[in-house]
């Protein structure tokens, strides 16, 4: 990857955590956005700068405010002179059963999933297109095979899928843009699959296992660094669990 700057949303942790560390050891200046985890963030920044000085920095921004969006793109060009991908990876996740869907959920899973990624990424788009370089879009398996009882988050997913190959269009031919979609990688931190539901979604997965952040992580590098003739796709790291539902 070599000079290149990147910014990351919901970098501080977990898969995003992940993508930074993989990024920033091929050789990337990485801006680690972050909501909430400034502690996990600086952490983070400060490993990665001891390992490579100035080549990591952190903000906070709310993605739900959209004034913060150009923000966070000028501070990283500031920073690093430059902005050659952006990994829109930041994404709330909750359930949302039919007949108790408000306003406030669809706020936020349609506003951190869909709208963040689409106004951080026109923001994004003239620096991207001067380096002619790339966008990565975390989506889920389950943008295109539903998950009951997320029917909000699925429909969120399920544009930014549209959304990742509409760019694709739009920024071609300067900018490609691409998609992961993650099957069983890192389960909700809050409880929501208990051990039985945990082990009926490995059971339908072809490989039997879960997967690791630093699977997300690897093809996030091959589609920034090693597919230039790639661009408006998605490629499931699921374990096969997709052509087994």
């Amino acid at each position: 990857m070599g000079e290149r700057a990147v910014l990351i949303t919901g970098a501080a942790k977990r898969v995003g955590g992940a993508i930074a560390r993989e990024l920033h050891a091929a050789g990337a200046s990485v801006m680690l956005h972050y909501r909430s985890s400034a502690q996990a963030a600086g952490a983070l920044a400060a490993e990665l700068n001891a390992l490579r000085p100035g080549s990591a920095a952190c903000l906070p921004a709310d993605l739900l405010d959209m004034g913060a969006l150009p923000r966070l793109v000028a501070d990283t060009v500031a920073r690093f002179g430059r902005l050659d991908a952006l990994v829109n990876n930041a994404s709330s996740f909750f359930p949302t059963p039919l007949g108790g869907i408000g306003l406030d959920a669809w706020d936020d899973l349609i506003g951190s999933n869909l709208k963040a990624p689409l106004f951080l990424t026109q923001a994004a788009a003239p620096y991207l297109r001067e380096r002619r370089g790339a966008v990565v879009n975390i989506t889920d398996i389950h943008a295109e095979r539903p998950l009951a009882g997320y029917p909000l988050y699925c429909a969120a997913k399920a544009g930014l899928l549209g959304l990742t190959r509409a760019l694709a269009l739009e920024l071609a031919p300067e900018v490609r843009v691409n998609a992961v979609a993650p099957g069983p990688i890192l389960w909700p931190d809050d409880g929501a699959f208990g051990s039985a539901a945990r082990r009926d979604i490995v059971a339908h997965t072809l490989l039997r296992r879960e997967g690791s952040p630093a699977d997300i992580a690897r093809t996030v590098r091959f589609l920034l660094d090693d597919a230039p003739y790639v661009t408006g796709q998605v490629i499931n790291v699921d374990g096969g669990r997709t052509a087994h539902l």
